[in-house]
């Protein structure tokens, strides 16, 4: 018994110390296998019926979806920064311009310029009683900026390429999730010590919370987006459509949301010149918009997770504090879990 004892201790100890060098040599990319996993499990109804299509053949249909997805994901990503760069070049020719004295005839032209420019006179005499130089404090708070960027520019470049190779182990980390997650998982269940019937319990709690979370983001998404291109479109904003469809992509971002569209949306308006639309338009992004996320996110998710509302709202902060971005999922899904859990301990544990 003593040498059995002895065996046992060893052995776990030994279990205990690899399981942990595993860990801290998985942590680096802890996020991305992560996110991989998530992936793998929303789309694994897809796999399966192109599996069946390919007749069998697993790992040619787990690389045509991971091409699929890469391709839903970068080129999407490729315009919007050719077009952000486009943009940010011609703000700079813009700029350098305006401070030259260049074309400036061309602009004052403009009635939302001259109305921005009477507001600058306005405020400047305001601030000169003051005595406080609007014109010195905004070029100084100019290269404050630039020299912040500057400074930041290597942090920058090393944070996109930090993003970039995540984002290949990802997607490789996708494909064989894809092609091997079966067996993975019943590797998996034959290591946990419960009964058959509790271990397919806790599987399909893991993926119902899941299906929960995506589902429920992507159509608050939707809602959001949707309420806020009517209002484009019955206010005249040119593209309401396309404004419409972005801001429900930017609705699904925790930070900033669909205001980093309806609100730079009314501040063109107002210097357009329509004040009462933009007005308009930003009470209803701020009042509607804006907020519904925070009513109908909980609704659509905790139905489908069956959380108290209470729950499922710190599980969402909680989350975000906690992982970031992933946290808006794992956040939930461990709760459910939870639950589960809790719940199996009642039924069948804490019996009197």
């Amino acid at each position: 018994m003593s040498q059995n004892w002895i065996v046992t201790v060893f052995f776990f100890s030994l279990l205990l110390v690899i399981l942990y060098l595993a860990f801290l040599i998985l942590s680096p990319f802890l996020k991305a296998i992560a996110w991989a996993a998530i992936l793998a499990i929303i789309v694994y109804p897809l796999y399966a019926w192109l599996l069946k299509l390919l007749k069998g053949r697993a790992t040619t249909a787990a690389l045509v979806l991971t091409v699929l997805i890469t391709l839903l994901i970068l080129l999407p990503a490729l315009r919007v920064a050719g077009f952000l760069s486009q943009e940010a070049l011609e703000l700079a020719r813009i700029l350098r311009g305006i401070a030259n004295g260049d074309g400036m005839d061309l602009w004052t032209e403009k009635s939302w310029i001259l109305d921005l420019l009477r507001l600058w006179d306005l405020v400047s005499l305001e601030l000169a009683a003051f005595e406080i130089d609007l014109k010195k404090t905004l070029l100084q708070g100019a290269q404050l900026a630039s020299g912040f960027l500057v400074s930041q520019a290597k942090e920058i470049a090393q944070d996109v390429f930090i993003f970039a190779v995540n984002f290949v182990i990802a997607l490789f980390t996708f494909f064989f999730f894809l092609r091997d997650g079966k067996e993975i998982c019943d590797k998996i269940r034959s290591v946990l010590p419960m009964d058959p019937v509790h271990k397919a319990l806790l599987f399909d709690n893991v993926v119902n919370s899941l299906y929960g979370v995506v589902h429920g983001c992507l159509v608050t998404a939707m809602i959001q987006g949707l309420l806020a291109g009517l209002a484009y479109w019955f206010l005249d904003v040119p593209f309401a459509i396309l404004l419409g469809v972005a801001t429900a992509f930017t609705a699904l971002l925790p930070i900033g949301g669909s205001s980093l569209v309806w609100l730079p949306t009314s501040l063109y308006l107002f210097l357009k010149g329509a004040y009462f639309q933009g007005a308009v338009l930003l009470a209803w992004g701020a009042g509607i918009v804006g907020t519904i996320d925070n009513i109908l996110k909980p609704l659509f998710i905790g139905t489908r997770l069956k959380l108290p509302i209470l729950f499922l709202f710190f599980s969402l902060l909680g989350g975000l504090r906690l992982f970031g971005v992933l946290g808006v999922i794992l956040g939930p899904v461990l709760f459910a879990l939870l639950a589960a859990l809790l719940d199996l301990y009642m039924k069948e544990y804490a019996k009197t």
